[in-house]
Order: C-alpha cells, then structure tokens, then sequence
C-alpha cells in the first residue's frame, strides 16, 4: 500500500513514490517556499494522510494539483530530513455505510470500549482513543459551507460519525471521508471539495486557518458527546453552530452496558457492568489533553438511553468531576 501524506508546514510525503514539497503560506508568514526566500520556522505541523491505492484517494489528488509543489523524500526520511514532529494528523479517507448514501464525513478516532484481548476489527489498540483533532467542528461547518457553494448539496450528507477505528496515534486526529460507494468516492467533485477544506482549513492560501484552539476567542467549553447513533444527529445539532468545539463522540454502541436485572430500577450505576465507564474516562481524558486550558462538557442523547443506564451514566461523570452541558452552554 502506498501512502502519501503532507507536512503542512513544509512538505508532501509519499511511501514508495516521490510526491511534492509545498510552497505553503501562513497567517504569519511564508515558509520553506520555492525559491528558498522567507523561511519560517512555525511550531504547529500538521501530517494529512491518504493512501494512492484507495479510490477516494481523489482529495490528495486533487490538493498535489494546486500550486507550489516540488518533490519531496519519502516519509520514512521525514524526522530526519526536515527535524520536525507531526502535532496533528488529518487522513483523507473513504466511509462506507450500508445505506450506500453519499456523504462527506469527519470523525475522530479511536476503540475505547474495546477491552484486552479484543481485536479492533480496522486498527487501534482496545482501549485506546487518540486526542480528537479540535479542527473537527469548525472544519465540518465549513465544509458545509463548500459543499453547499459546490451544489454537492443535498445529494451529499454533510456529517459527523462517532469515534471509531484506528489507526494508533497520539496526535490530535481526525479522518475526512467521502461516501458511500465506488461511484462517490471517484467523484472529482466531491474530491475537490475536501481538497478545499484542508487547503483553506488549514490557511495555505490567503485567508486565516480554520479551527486553531489556541485562537478561540474566549470560547473555552468543548462538547464531549456520550450517546446516539453512529451519525450522531443530537451532537450534530449543536456542533454546527458557530464557536461550538467538539471533542469525541461515543455512539450507543461504544457504551457497553450490562444490565444484571436489578439494575433497572436501580438509581445509580453500581451493578451496571460492561466498558462503558471505560471508555468515557479515556474519551474525556484525551480531549482533555486535546483541548489544554478548555472545559470539556458531556452532552447526553437522552432519548438514546434506557432510564437505567442514563443513571448510570450521569452517575458515574458526577464521580468522576464531569459537567453535564445544556445545548446552549457551548456557544
């Protein structure tokens, strides 16, 4: 498999093939350009990872073809050739779903349920779940705002997914991903729209980047988010006001719970077993770390929840120090 990934700051990387070094400019200045003119050094560094051999590879396509770019060494000679260490990662993904319905999507990662001796079924380690990305809400509004200005909608589902799968990383991560079959993961259309996201997103162009925490404005809670569906349309609800930053979201299916009978009409979560404590502890903790000097906030999908595991649930995030937001506590 061949993988091509692009140091924001200075270049693009590619396993096994030569791809290109980018003239990159930044609010502050410009950077390792062309013509060896206006080096910068910049703390942040971001890696955006695709694989050539995946058919939603478009997106990387299509951001090789705009301007600026030269060749660069592989990534196996990335630390070495340009002494940097990656600060986040952003991988141009596919998404498949069984409803086959197109959809641009943007998730963080990670199998927090998952206990020893689990086998994550598509990378990972159970247990584990690297910092979410803090890119992730500001960048799902404004892909919405390209898709729309595209007319990509309302054919394309512009959405969350809930946290899942690997790979293993401890950078702040998020996958971008186009769906849902063969035909839309070739739509060049659709590849030029997340090629936009990450090259206006990240502010290679000419305007500002787009979801940088340390520019928050004052607006410090981040919404983690515990219940729902796989596309998390509570969550989803508040993430797409303006200001709202988001962290994980653990669907139903990444809240195990085991209900010993008793339980249901037990006030409080002792006897419900399962990983669920689990994996909200380490979802809050890593957008904890994600998110330094931030409030992260639960929100609950209510209706998702039976009344016993709903105490549980607000139970245990009382023991453990952790606030319940109200939809209007993150904007």
């Amino acid at each position: 498999m061949t993988v091509v990934g692009l140091l924001a700051r200075v270049r693009l990387i590619d396993f096994g093939h030569r791809r290109r070094t980018a003239a990159t400019k930044f609010n502050s200045g410009y950077i390792a350009n062309s013509s060896g003119k206006n080096t910068y050094i910049r703390e942040m560094v971001t890696l955006v990872v695709a694989t050539t051999v995946d058919p939603a590879s478009g997106p990387a396509s299509a951001l090789l073809s705009m301007p600026g770019w030269q060749p660069g060494p592989s990534l196996q000679e990335m630390e070495e050739a340009t002494g940097e260490v990656v600060n986040e990662v952003i991988f141009l993904s596919r998404h498949t779903a069984v409803s086959n319905r197109p959809a641009l999507t943007i998730h963080p990662i990670g199998v927090p349920h998952l206990q020893e001796g689990d086998v994550p079924p598509a990378g990972g380690k159970p247990g584990w779940a690297a910092p979410p990305n803090p890119r992730i809400g500001p960048w799902l509004r404004l892909l919405k705002s390209i898709a729309e200005s595209h007319n990509l909608t309302p054919e394309f589902e512009i959405t969350l997914e809930a946290t899942h799968h690997g790979p293993e990383t401890h950078s702040p991560t998020m996958f971008v991903e186009i769906g849902s079959t063969e035909e839309y993961w070739k739509r060049q259309d659709a590849a030029q729209a997340i090629a936009l996201l990450v090259w206006e997103g990240l502010g290679l162009g000419e305007g500002t980047a787009v979801g940088d925490w340390s520019r928050n404005g004052g607006q410090n809670k981040v919404l983690l988010g515990i219940g729902g569906g796989h596309y998390v349309p509570r969550h989803m609800d508040i993430v797409l006001k303006d200001g709202v930053w988001v962290g994980h979201l653990l669907s139903g299916y990444s809240l195990q719970m085991e209900d010993p009978g008793q339980s249901k009409s037990h006030e409080g979560m002792q006897g419900v077993g399962g990983t669920w404590k689990e994996a909200i502890k380490v979802s809050f903790e890593t957008t904890k770390e994600a998110f330094p000097g931030g409030e992260v906030l639960a929100h609950l999908d209510n209706k998702s929840f039976k009344s016993w595991q709903k105490n549980a649930i607000i139970g245990f995030l009382a023991e453990q120090g952790i606030r319940i937001g109200k939809p209007g506590d993150f904007c």
